[in-house]
């Protein structure tokens, strides 16, 4: 896939007066090559702000903006929107959107995972769909190494003494003698491994693609991370065991796609290390929660930090609550003061891109899912 959104052939979308062309280097039908209407959705839990729509308007100048709420709802028409920024919407939603955007090209999620955008509705009109990869990375992986560090330190223990008022000192790991397992080498598994390494921990790793390399300095790839990232292997997906036999830590930063959905499971969790913990910062979909409830109740892993679930918000009778050796957070590894302005700056890198008719920025691959 290039990332190029082409411009509309005869047979495509026209005017009354005759096929859709662009005024300039990119396919947009506006001034200069921008698209003639962008459509927005609420991004991540922040509404939008005066500057944000200002580095929009900028970046593709004559451009009307289009917000659509939660609900599906816009406030113009929807007829002319060539691109759409959306954040956390529905599938349904978005494919009744789609229905309504006939000249929709190009969509830019807001988030990493594209699972609600790559419907069959959007993959059957070809459109081309951008992602936020490397926006939230550097929370992520600040939020992985936190709870490793919680753990090794034995921090909830120390706590729940504190609430005792009771004097008992506990033992606890250096991250040297730690081994991190990433099960999923993108821009948030890099990221995890680049602050694992600075912190001492050995880290293995798998990717569908190893040959990527062992070694990657900050700057690098697609996005830049934290520093160095020395790796002591990578492994292709069916290695998997390999990794979860040996890691103290099991980090989920794998995309939601038909081979990544339930990986880990009865026979996952059978072969990973006596004590090990599992930290999900992915999906919720990548965990059988029967399967990992069993396993904490019954001692075979040491614990779990999970910060998504399958359905959100987590229920409150979930038996997750009760388990003492599980850490829960409100989906909110991803959150920091940063990640709106760097959502919509990559969005707006985009636009320029779109409206110069160069290669976008994040190009999903429809086939694999990410």
């Amino acid at each position: 896939m290039t990332g190029r959104p082409g411009r509309e052939s005869e047979s495509g979308p026209e005017e009354a007066g005759g096929p859709v062309e662009s005024a300039g280097p990119g396919p947009g039908s506006g001034p200069g090559g921008v698209p003639a209407a962008i459509a927005l959705t609420p991004i991540l839990s922040a509404r939008y702000r005066t500057q944000d729509l200002d580095a929009i308007r900028a970046a593709a100048p004559g451009a009307r903006l289009v917000t659509i709420g939660f609900d599906g709802h816009p406030d113009g028409p929807l007829d002319d929107v060539e691109v759409m920024l959306r954040g956390r919407l529905p599938a349904d939603t978005f494919d009744r959107i789609l229905v309504r955007a006939p000249s929709l090209r190009w969509v830019h999620s807001a988030t990493a995972g594209v699972e609600r955008v790559l419907t069959p509705a959007s993959r059957s009109r070809g459109l081309v769909i951008t992602n936020a990869r490397g926006v939230f990375s550097r929370p992520i992986a600040e939020y992985v190494l936190l709870m490793i560090l919680a753990v090794a330190r034995r921090l909830p223990s120390l706590l729940e003494l504190q609430a005792e008022r009771t004097w008992q000192p506990r033992e606890s790991r250096e991250l040297r003698d730690v081994t991190v397992g990433i099960v999923g080498l993108g821009s948030i598994g890099r990221a995890v491994g680049a602050l694992a390494t600075a912190f001492g921990c050995r880290v293995v790793a798998t990717r569908r693609r190893p040959e990527a390399g062992h070694h990657a300095t900050d700057g690098t790839e697609d996005e830049p991370f934290l520093g160095s990232m020395m790796l002591d292997r990578v492994l292709p997906p069916e290695h998997l065991p390999e990794l979860l036999g040996e890691s103290d830590f099991v980090v989920l930063a794998a995309p939601l796609t038909d081979d990544t959905r339930g990986l880990i499971g009865d026979a996952a969790i059978a072969q990973m290390k006596p004590g090990a913990w599992v930290i999900n910062v992915a999906r919720g979909e990548l965990v059988d929660d029967r399967a990992l409830i069993r396993a904490l109740r019954e001692g075979r892993l040491g614990g779990a930090v999970l910060d998504t679930f399958r359905e959100e918000p987590l229920s409150a009778s979930s038996p997750l609550y009760d388990l003492p050796n599980v850490i829960l957070t409100p989906h909110t590894s991803w959150s920091s003061t940063r990640v709106v302005d760097r959502s919509v700056e990559l969005f707006c890198e985009n636009l320029r891109r779109y409206a110069d008719g160069r290669p976008l920025l994040n190009v999903v691959d429809p086939n694999a899912g990410y």
